[in-house]
């Protein structure tokens, strides 16, 4: 094998590596960082998402201008993994109080679970509008173009602007690492048939 062939498998190896860590082991789930994802309320006991949906549904069945049982039933949704049920609830949010950038934000991370990266960019890229130091939109920015679209210039123009913007964040660090091996895919030579 070619140096460089060897030099590129290295790197792809790498990068899927940590994104797999960092999607799962960052986040606890397969999905990127959520800006908002719902929090176990009462002293860290753990959460009967099951009982606080039915609850919720059954709030905002009878009022359906709640934005904060709304939010709620959207970052259960999220929590439990039902992207089209959080998708359509975020959306209840954000006709009754446009432009939260956390709730685009987590709305967006949705899009990209049911593989609607469009959508997903667009959402972040709003969130980024009205609140341009919006971190977790810019690191999920980063996410949808290197994990899925594969394009790392631009998740490198994402996670630099997310440096500048916070560069003390938690995530900072890793944040870094990932920029290095986008710039090194951007280096690798491509395999030729």
């Amino acid at each position: 094998m070619k140096k460089e062939t060897v030099l590129y498998v290295v790197v792809a190896l790498l990068v899927g590596f940590l994104g797999g860590y960092l999607v799962i082991g960052v986040s606890g789930k397969k999905s990127s960082l959520p800006a908002t994802g719902g929090v176990p309320v009462g002293g860290g006991s753990p959460v009967d998402y099951q009982q606080r949906i039915a609850e919720a549904e059954k709030i905002v069945a009878k009022d359906p201008g709640n934005v904060q049982v709304w939010l709620q039933l959207g970052n259960d949704y999220f929590d439990t993994d039902q992207p089209q049920k959080a998708i359509n609830a975020y959306d209840k949010v954000l006709q009754l109080k446009p432009n939260n950038p956390n709730v685009l934000t987590d709305q967006g991370i949705m899009f990209r679970r049911l593989g609607w990266f469009d959508r997903a960019i667009a959402n972040f890229e709003k969130a980024q509008q009205i609140d341009p130091k919006h971190g977790q939109s810019l690191y999920n920015l980063g996410i949808v173009y290197m994990e899925d679209l594969k394009q790392p210039d631009k998740a490198i123009k994402a996670w630099s602007r997310f440096l500048e913007v916070d560069p003390t964040n938690p995530n900072a660090q890793q944040v870094r690492m990932m920029i290095d091996q986008a710039k090194g895919m951007q280096a690798a030579p491509a395999f030729k048939k």
